[in-house]
């Protein structure tokens, strides 16, 4: 997958002139990334990247991987000079301050560690520090074509994960040991690794973030399997409910339920809707049936280089829906000590509606 990190740069150059901040400051993180398509570990030494309004972007970095940064995409869109090493002796806090306005409102990413964050407060005094979340969350917000593809891709291979894990035997083995075959099945399907694999039987499926443990999977457990991993730097993840056998008594009527409050959901997005409303399609579902204080988590969050980032499908969100966006439905009804039910889908947001990147069956699958 390739990625234009200048004209992104470019985007983020022009969203801080019109928040009238003096510059963007972004450590090693999925945002760092998204610009500059380098991948640092955050460490104790700094690494970090100023986006000034106007003029060049400078990454700062230990002498020691000032290499590293010259060799990674980010050295094929920033010149020699805008890749500044630091070398051991030398504050490179001082550094990053000269770089800096003397004064202003200065954006920092989230993922800046706070040592770093407290030690550029005392170098540079007169500078306002205010988060960068809400101008970086608006552009990754909105994927490109070449995201899209990724994003697709990790999809395919979530649903066929699904696919044969259903073929397999859950009653009478642990809950990791269904797990560890989940995650090896993301891998086979071209992820690079699996992230989380969630699989919770019985009463535990009542508890949304569910570990895997060593309970074994009984007749008549509801399982429910929310999993998913990277590809080619973007994510899947998804989410089946699945019974061993018989289903306890209730079960298929709550389950039909999160169903229609799913579907419901995913008919409500297209561009121009507020966020909110998407929650508000599936917890009317949900309300309706007497089953609202059961479903207690907001109803999706977006993905890309991160299976949690913005925009987050919660009451309260007026992010207007853009084509582009990419997000989680996932509306859930979880009766405690008995059984839950989540049905959850990645979709994108359309020119006139919206596709659904999870193809897998979302009837009730009888596993044995």
């Amino acid at each position: 997958m390739t990625a234009d990190h200048v004209t992104r740069r470019e985007r983020l150059a022009a969203e801080a002139a019109e928040e009238r901040l003096t510059a963007v400051v972004v450590a090693p993180s999925p945002d760092l990334v998204y610009l500059t398509g380098y991948g640092p570990m955050p460490l104790e030494r700094l690494t970090a990247l100023v986006i000034p309004p106007d003029g060049d972007a400078v990454l700062v970095v230990p002498e020691l991987e000032r290499q590293l940064a010259l060799d990674s995409p980010a050295g094929q869109t920033l010149d020699g000079h805008q890749v500044v090493g630091w070398r051991n002796g030398e504050d490179p806090y001082a550094i990053l301050a000269s770089i800096l306005p003397r004064e202003g409102r200065v954006a920092i990413g989230d993922r800046m560690w706070a040592s770093h964050v407290l030690a550029l407060q005392r170098t540079a005094p007169a500078i306002s520090f205010e988060p960068a979340s809400e101008i970086i969350g608006r552009l990754r917000a909105v994927k490109d074509p070449d995201e899209l593809g990724a994003l697709r891709r990790a999809a395919r291979g979530a649903d066929e994960t699904f696919r044969q894990i259903c073929s397999l035997r859950f009653l009478g083995r642990r809950e990791e040991e269904v797990a560890e075959d989940i995650a090896r099945l993301l891998v086979e399907h071209g992820h690079a690794r699996a992230d989380f694999t969630i699989v919770a039987s019985g009463p535990n499926s009542a508890s949304p973030h569910h570990e895997p443990s060593g309970r074994t999977i009984l007749p008549r457990d509801v399982v429910v399997l929310d999993f998913g991993g990277e590809l080619a730097g973007y994510f899947s993840d998804t989410t089946r409910t699945v019974v061993v056998g018989e289903a306890p008594a209730g079960f298929e009527e709550v389950y039909r339920l999160v169903q229609e409050a799913q579907d419901a959901a995913v008919k409500a997005v297209r561009p121009g809707v507020a966020a909110q409303e998407v929650d508000r399609a599936a917890r009317r579902i949900i309300d309706g049936a007497g089953y609202g204080e059961r479903f207690f988590h907001r109803t999706g969050h977006g993905i890309g280089l991160e299976v949690h980032e913005p925009p987050y499908i919660i009451e309260g969100s007026e992010t207007v829906l853009t084509p582009g966006m990419t997000f989680s439905v996932e509306p859930g009804v979880y009766v405690a000590g008995r059984f839950g039910v989540r049905i959850e889908d990645i979709v994108a947001v359309t020119a006139d509606g919206v596709e659904r990147l999870n193809r897998s069956t979302r009837e009730l699958q009888i596993v044995d």
